[in-house]
């Protein structure tokens, strides 16, 4: 009999309850029991969500990371943060956002933050040094788990394995990660086996650094660690997960666990080599869901090629999604005002763990059991399949038209520079900002009672113009030298664009959480793209007419569109991105053709869709670097293009990034004390560069020290004619009274700077 297990479920919420509690409680407005009752309920709401499966994941579930979950379950807080006041939560989100929750004043840098392996999610970066030393401290798993248990829920605790933990750690002394490896072994020995007295059966381990190319080190540490583990009186699932193993196939198979999960969407031609490879006493969980797009599986297809695998492995198999569900929105319920045809070719979280019931009953019952399902699942893939809304003549030939000369500028940086200098006349160390401002209450009401068509389109434009002059003008009086219509008008940076652009559209509550309480709504990208009228020309232009300094065009990038959607999977995302890249090549010109001197295009997801083995990173970056290049280099050489990224490591990618050629690269390093400006400075990066100096995803307040001395850092790296001055991100999800006092900060500490000696003569 198969059977089937989760491996993580969304923990937001459908309705983002999780997101607005802890919200409350950043400000203030609730306590510590309300925040933790309300988690209680909504763990409680998802576990019933699940219960069709043998197995419900528990430890899935974090108030803000999985990863800074670990950290505190294996007692490694990094020294800055301990032994403040307060309770163990207060603690736990100053490491998460730098602040204590309740604005006691005490505030030290936040934990670094990342991109999850290739996905948007952002976790918390562990801090570890030769000196580090792991203590247990299970209570909040425990807790978790006894409420599971009063549920009588068959429980399998989710935890992220030792050596996938200290592979995403950064080392402050240069030290060997691997030498703490004794260590923490013996901190989840420990935890193995009082889960063992809590009558936990199983235990899933989360590795899915095994998907990556390992050295003989790392290698060795799974055998080491794993070899350990196998005395415990609790079986081991050993967890991998977004995409194929290769040559660690045999390392995964032959270690010392009860059971191997293995991603069958990203690794299906695997799936034989593994049942081959795995010993006969052991488990083999199959991905066979994609648990990190929402199209509907073809559950026929599926189960034409799993039948004889389960025939062979009888109850051995397990069935389960290719990764967790935290990557897919909760439920379809909500969404009313999806095309009915559309929305019958989709499956979120909830009906992916439907389709997973189906196919276990077709294999334990037989096919008859469930004829009506796999009937309509048929109908639904064949129904997309043939729709004429997928495929457009017109954009296929206008991609199969496109050639080298598309993505090249007409002349080099250097003669393009010195026309923009002499164009935009700015001074050294020019002070901007990445694009967006606090979104208010206001804003957000605007939007939706023209959704609601509750205004009308005169009244909207009315309302987003008048908050546009107010950003123009808190701009002009802080002194930012470029500036930015402050995106009142955008929901999200890539649902708009979404909203604007046919082959696209957008759910209702498919929120998915981003980090933290942040959340984001990934438009659903179902055909061929195209623009068909202008989207941003108009709000652009009236800003420009408000003021004499150069206003901004902003934009969202063709890759970074392409990853922050759910995208096809019916052809190669190397095409559909070009077809993006064409759209917003069509907004560019439209904005040049305008009058707008500086265009910036947003691609913060580049080094996000890089694949986990280098093998295969030249192949993605030259599509990436074209699919920018046609979007961004058809302007004249007087228009000067931005581009910014963030919460990405750029030293393997640089050439790739200065194979963009935009004029101008903005960059997140507040938090990384500029640590990645020294990729920048070894390859000798040619262009201008912006590195962050104020954290915006943080509620600290920059002093005009801490800015100059980033600034005097970056200085080091980069010449300070080629500077500029900027914070990490978009300032939209902070407040006026925190974005006020430290742009304020920020342009102070450029003009000191400008007048001192040292820079004088540089």
């Amino acid at each position: 009999m198969a059977l089937t297990h989760n491996l993580g479920f969304p923990r937001i919420g459908a309705k983002r309850e999780l997101k607005f509690a802890l919200e409350d409680y950043w400000k203030g407005q609730i306590e510590e029991a309300e925040l933790k009752s309300t988690a209680k309920a909504i763990r409680k709401h998802h576990w019933g969500l699940q219960v069709q499966s043998d197995w419900v994941p528990v430890g899935d579930f974090s108030l803000y990371d999985q990863v800074l979950d670990t950290s505190f379950l294996l007692g490694n807080i990094p020294k800055r943060f301990q032994g403040n006041s307060g309770s163990d939560l207060d603690t736990y989100f100053r490491v998460a956002r730098g602040a204590s929750s309740h604005g006691d004043g005490k505030c030290s840098h936040a934990g670094e933050m990342t991109k999850w392996f290739d996905t948007n999610y952002h976790y918390i970066v562990p801090e570890v040094s030769s000196n580090t030393a792991f203590k247990l401290n299970p209570t909040q798993l425990l807790d978790q788990l006894a409420e599971a248990q009063a549920l009588n829920l068959n429980c399998k605790p989710v935890i992220i394995g030792p050596l996938t933990y200290l592979w995403l750690s950064k080392v402050s002394d240069n030290s060997d990660r691997l030498a703490l490896l004794t260590e923490i072994i013996s901190v989840y020995q420990q935890l193995l086996d009082l889960l063992a007295t809590r009558k936990i059966e199983w235990i899933q381990l989360d590795e899915p650094i095994l998907v990556t190319e390992l050295d003989s080190g790392w290698r060795a540490a799974f055998e080491s660690a794993y070899h350990t583990f196998s005395h415990a009186n609790i079986k081991i699932l050993l967890t991998t997960y977004f995409g194929a193993l290769q040559d660690n196939l045999q390392l995964a198979c032959k270690l010392p666990v009860a059971g191997l999960h293995l991603d069958a969407i990203g690794a299906k031609n695997e799936v034989e080599s593994v049942a081959d490879w795995l010993p006969s006493n052991k488990i083999l969980s199959l991905g066979v869901v994609n648990g990190r797009n929402i199209w509907k599986t073809d559950l026929n297809a599926t189960l034409s090629w799993l039948q004889p695998l389960a025939e062979r492995l009888g109850d051995r198999l397990w069935l389960a999604p290719s990764c967790s569900l935290m990557h897919v929105p909760v439920s379809l319920q909500a969404e009313s005002q999806l095309d009915t045809e559309l929305k019958s070719w989709l499956a979120f979280a909830q009906e992916k763990l439907e389709e997973l019931d189906i196919l276990k009953k077709a294999l334990n019952l037989g096919i008859p059991a469930v004829q009506n399902e796999l009937n309509a699942n048929r109908r639904a893939i064949l129904s997309r399949q043939q729709s004429a809304s997928v495929v457009n003549p017109v954009v296929s030939k206008r991609i199969a038209a496109i050639n080298r000369h598309l993505g090249n500028r007409r002349n080099s940086f250097a003669e393009r520079s010195a026309k923009q200098k002499d164009i935009l006349g700015l001074p050294v160390f020019p002070t901007t900002t990445i694009g967006s401002f606090p979104q208010t209450a206001d804003i957000r009401l605007t939007r939706r009672q023209f959704k609601k068509g509750e205004i009308g389109a005169e009244e909207y434009r009315k309302r987003m113009q008048e908050e546009i002059r107010n950003v123009i003008r808190q701009q002009e009086s802080l002194g930012l030298d470029v500036l930015v219509h402050g995106e009142p008008e955008r929901n999200d940076m890539v649902e708009y664009f979404a909203e604007h652009l046919a082959g696209f559209t957008t759910t209702q509550a498919g929120w998915v959480q981003s980090y933290g309480s942040r959340c984001v709504k990934p438009p659903i990208l179902y055909g061929d793209v195209y623009r068909d009228r202008p989207i941003t020309v108009d709000w652009i232009v009236y800003a420009q007419s408000l003021t004499s300094k150069p206003v901004k065009g902003m934009l969202t990038g063709p890759v970074t569109i392409l990853n922050w959607s759910f995208v096809r999977d019916d052809q190669p995302p190397e095409q559909t991105c070009k077809q993006i890249a064409l759209a917003v090549h069509d907004e560019v010109q439209a904005l040049e053709q305008a009058g707008i001197k500086i265009i910036q295009i947003d691609e913060a997801a580049l080094r996000e869709g890089l694949p986990l083995r280098k093998a295969e990173w030249r192949s993605y970056l030259d599509w990436a670097v074209e699919a920018f290049r046609i979007s961004a280099n058809g302007v004249q050489d007087s228009t000067q293009i931005h581009t910014h990224m963030c919460y990405s490591e750029f030293n393997d990618i640089i050439d790739a990034i200065a194979a963009l050629d935009a004029d101008v690269i903005t960059i997140e390093t507040a938090r990384s004390a500029m640590e990645l400006l020294k990729a920048f400075e070894q390859f000798e990066y040619p262009n201008e560069i912006g590195p962050g100096v104020y954290d915006i995803h943080s509620p600290n307040l920059p002093t005009e020290a801490q800015i100059s001395e980033l600034i005097e850092i970056a200085a080091k790296h980069i010449p300070t004619n080629r500077l500029w001055i900027n914070p990490d991100c978009g300032l939209k999800t902070r407040k006026w009274n925190e974005v006020v006092p430290a742009l304020r900060t920020m342009v102070e500490a450029a003009k000191k700077l400008r007048e001192t000696k040292e820079f004088q003569e540089s």
